[in-house]
């Protein structure tokens, strides 16, 4: 508390008043640590009868959890690798349920690294209408890929390209958009000090002048009747109250619905601000379907391997891109004048007559959907073995296995005389103490 700046808690106490004084307290209280379930893979009840960790649930996101990080640690736990549910503050939760995402919504996440909003926007859609996740920076888009693969959906673009660009394709396209805006922080000094010894009023600033711009190009990419929420992890009133009430009195196509802080005195979480916005006028969309050209030959080795070690048949339009063979969502919009990372689901790599199955395949597929599975107990010490990335004993020959943890896929494995070599990516492999 006593390292915190003068001029925030100066401006803090203008804006709380009476309240300031519980505000401060708030300092001296932990930080809170939640996980939401992907509701793609796992159901609540599921969840708690597996009575792997202290959990309560958070108010304002049916699929949150509170969690004891002294007590609990859900992040070394193997269902975390599976997907089943994700890390996020509580507080960050209440963000994506203002969206009121409807299956085969068209939805844009603006500013989407690490993943928190968008992971809950695909399970909100459950593979159904197209989540565009965009990340301008190159660095932190590894983590967003990562995340996104973990939970499995089809029906992603992941983009790495400003919101000018973005505007130039999707002019009037999405049904939904959110902007988690780069912002000061202030909102996570309780839970990290770099933030508090990182920030200043010029940083303030600054973010305010990035917020406009992609609040402007965001609202632009935004249908008739369509909604944009705003949020941010800062108390400033330039990043928040200031920005959205100036974009609304220069917009008169722009209806305010909601706009509301999260104070850490008030509630179980750290700091946010969020504000909803309705449009209510049409934009001219520019926004082109991506013409595909029907594979047949080309996918023959993949055919192969669906025959031999799926019960399903993928459906759909394939994409090569070298040797990486995908499946695009439905209804893709051409996107080639873009920064594409990832357009859909990488089934996997096209090799000389064969074809291997890729990680983000593994984690799509459901246990019904293969011919071999070795299901391992969340407990079993074999989860672990699997992913530190070692081989592990059957007693079978079955070839491509997928390896699931409580019945969620995890990862590959290729069987051979009672050993299932690992393919579990060497990047992900964790090192379990």
């Amino acid at each position: 508390m006593t390292n915190l700046p003068k001029q925030f808690l100066d401006e803090m106490q203008e804006i709380l008043g009476d309240e300031f004084e519980d505000f401060l307290k708030s300092y001296d209280e932990p930080k809170t640590t939640g996980l939401r379930l992907n509701t793609m893979k796992m159901d609540k009840d599921k969840l708690l009868n597996l009575d792997l960790f202290q959990l309560s649930e958070i108010p304002w996101a049916e699929e949150g959890f509170y969690y004891d990080e002294k007590i609990d640690r859900p992040g070394k736990n193997p269902l975390h690798e599976s997907g089943a549910y994700y890390l996020q503050e509580p507080s960050a939760m209440s963000v994506v349920p203002k969206l009121d995402i409807q299956e085969g919504d068209k939805v844009l996440d603006l500013c989407a690294a690490p993943g928190g909003k968008s992971t809950y926007i695909l399970s909100k859609l459950n593979n159904t209408g197209l989540l565009v996740s965009n990340e301008i920076n190159p660095i932190r888009i590894k983590a967003l890929g990562e995340n996104l693969e973990r939970f499995g959906a089809k029906n992603c673009i992941v983009t790495n390209t400003d919101s000018a660009s973005l505007k130039k394709v999707f002019n009037g396209y999405f049904d939904k958009i959110v902007i988690d805006a780069p912002c000061s922080g202030q909102g996570m000094f309780r839970k990290d000090e770099v933030a508090i010894k990182d920030w200043s009023f010029s940083k303030v600033l600054e973010c305010q002048s990035i917020q406009r711009e992609i609040i402007r190009d965001g609202f632009q990419m935004l249908s008739k009747g369509g909604t944009l929420v705003y949020s941010t992890c800062t108390f400033s009133k330039e990043e928040n109250e200031v920005v959205i009430n100036e974009f609304i009195s220069e917009n008169d196509n722009a209806k305010l619905v909601l706009m509301e802080r999260l104070w850490p005195h008030k509630i179980k979480g750290e700091g946010h601000f969020v504000a909803k916005i309705e449009k209510t006028s049409e934009e001219d969309c520019n926004t082109k379907k991506l013409k595909v050209k029907p594979l047949s030959k080309e996918v023959k080795d993949y055919k192969d391997f669906e025959k031999k070690f799926l019960n399903i048949e993928i459906k759909g339009n394939f994409s090569i891109k070298g040797e990486n063979l995908y499946l695009l969502p439905d209804k893709c919009p051409d996107t080639k004048k873009l920064k594409v990372l990832r357009n859909g689901l990488h089934l996997g790599t096209l090799k000389k007559n064969r074809f291997e199955p890729s990680h983000a395949f593994s984690h799509y597929l459901t246990i019904e959907q293969v011919k071999n599975f070795e299901n391992l107990d969340v407990n079993d010490e074999r989860a672990k073995e699997y992913l530190r990335g070692n081989t592990l004993k059957t007693d079978k020959s079955r070839g491509w296995v997928l390896v699931t943890i409580e019945g969620i896929p995890v990862g590959w494995g290729k069987e051979s005389n009672g050993i299932l070599k690992n393919h579990y990516p060497k990047g992900l492999r964790i090192n379990y103490n």
